[in-house]
Formats: C-alpha cells, structure tokens, sequence
C-alpha cells in the first residue's frame, strides 16, 4: 500500500501519522478543527478540505475520532463524508475506540459500497503512537487485517481477535482492565499516604511484585507527582467504560466492577476533571477522604 489518508489529527492522530510519514508513506491528512493538521502538513502530509477529499485514491483509511457518532458521521454523513470518496476495493481501518455494535453497522455499510473495513483499537496511549508501540485489537475479516498488516506494523504490535466488532470489545476489556487498575492504585496510594508512607517510596516498592503493572508505573508516577495533564483522557475512559456497559447490557452479562468504577470516573468528570488525564480520578478519590493525611 501506498497511498495512506488519516482522518482525525488529535492527540493520537498526529504522533501515527508522524511515524507513516517516517516510514515512507504517502499521508494524506483531514481534522475537523483544520488548524490540528498542521504538524503533519509540516512534516510533509497533504492536508484535505474534506474527508471524502483526502480518501480519494486512498488504498488504506484510517480513522482516529473521538467516538462512534463521530465516526459515522464522518464516513457517511453530508456530500464531504469520506464515503463519497472511498474507491471500491479499499481498507478502512478505524482505530478509535466505539461501541462493537457500531463498529458491526459501520463494516456492514462499507461492505455495500465494495469497501472493507478492520475495527482496531490501539491501547498504549500517546507514549505508544510516538515509539510505535501501540498494541493493536483488530476485529475483521483475516485478509483484511493480513492487508491492512504493512502498515499498521509501523504504529504496533496487531493481534486478529475475531470477525468485525471484536476488536472493539477487546478494547472495552481493555478500558475495563485500565480503568479498574487506575482506582485500584489511586486508593492503594492514597490508603498508604493517609498512614503516614511516602506514596513514591511506596510505589517503588510495589514496582516488580504482584502488584507492578503499567498502570502502577505510568499513572502511578503522575499520581505521586500530581501530574495530570492529559494524555489520554479521563473524559474518554468514562467513555469507553459507558461503552462496556452498554455492550455488557446487550448480551446480558452482569459487570459489577465496571459499574463501580464507571460512577467513579463520572463523578470526576462532574467535579470538573473530565479534561485531565485519566489519572485524575485520583483527585476524585483524595476529594471522598476526610482529610489527605500526612504529606
């Protein structure tokens, strides 16, 4: 594949799109707000008015948008969609994170107009898209992920999960896993803070026991250090977790732990954290007890 189009420049976005570019790819690029495609037109992408514009010609599309409604609109709403520029025979590979069922409905639409479609959520974060390290769930057709492979090799690690929408509930497993771990360290840090302990001696000394995770090394440091400028964040956890509800919901299965932690993080976007990292629901957390506890 040659010819590669990127819609959706955000935090994400931009640092994928700098390691196509990297690798030797034709880019393409389209955002919304048109001002978030500058780095990569600097770097060498050419910059589309449109979504149905910047896929002209495209043999691989990649969306990064914020959630489904964003990616159905883009691909199929108004004369400027991208589906009045997709060429039969096609890939579209959506690498945001909706809902499974979304991701079913978007696959099936493309299908009629001779185009394929991957859903492949990327769990890794900012860090990840930078140092193209991102681990990659795809869901789809084998020949679709082998396709779209070349590529998306170059941003990470991909893993074929099941036909399309499975990669979108391997992420929402993953939200889960990722949410849950950030209470589980927030409490952890703040029980131990309450008792007197140093939270960055106690966090040095969980690194490398049972409790030692990425979560505990990555969000816990910016926990310790009241760090929480967002990277991912916290506004699309909440997201991702109402996501694993609703999908747990339609199949009938209970998910009491993700229903806690789902309140958690709503109230921390309620209480003005929804555009702070993830980590942020620690401030949550700190705002519950009586008093912090010696510093």
């Amino acid at each position: 594949m040659k010819h590669i189009s990127l819609l959706g420049c955000g935090l994400m976005g931009t640092p994928m799109g700098h390691r196509l570019l990297a690798a030797g790819f034709s880019l393409t690029v389209w955002n919304r707000s048109a001002d978030k495609t500058a780095a990569l037109a600097q770097a060498g992408a050419r910059v589309a008015p449109t979504a149905a514009q910047a896929v002209q010609g495209a043999d691989l599309v990649i969306t990064m948008l914020t959630d489904g409604q964003a990616v159905h609109d883009v691909l199929f709403e108004g004369d400027g969609s991208a589906i009045h520029g997709l060429r039969p025979g096609a890939l579209v590979v959506d690498m945001g994170s909706i809902t499974p069922a979304q991701a079913k409905a978007h696959a099936a639409r493309l299908l009629v107009h001779g185009v394929a479609c991957v859903d492949a959520p990327v769990s890794g974060g900012t860090l990840g898209a930078e140092a193209g390290t991102l681990a990659i769930m795809a869901g789809g057709e084998a020949a679709d992920v082998a396709k779209a492979q070349p590529v998306l090799q170059h941003l990470g690690r991909v893993v074929h999960v099941g036909p399309a929408g499975c990669g979108q509930l391997t992420k929402l497993a993953n939200q889960v896993i990722v949410g849950v771990s950030i209470g589980a360290v927030a409490e952890a840090l703040l029980l131990a803070r309450q008792g007197g302990a140093d939270m960055a001696q106690v966090r040095l000394a969980l690194r490398g026991g049972f409790a030692e995770s990425r979560v505990l090394e990555v969000h816990g440091e910016r926990m310790v250090t009241g760090d929480f400028a967002k990277r991912g964040s916290l506004a699309v956890q909440l997201k991702d977790l109402r996501n694993a509800l609703t999908t747990a919901q339609s199949m009938g299965f209970d998910a009491p732990v993700s229903q806690a932690l789902t309140a958690l993080f709503a109230d921390a976007a309620m209480h003005g954290d929804a555009e702070l990292d993830q980590s942020a629901l620690f401030l949550e957390l700190e705002r519950r007890q009586a008093t912090t506890g010696p510093a």
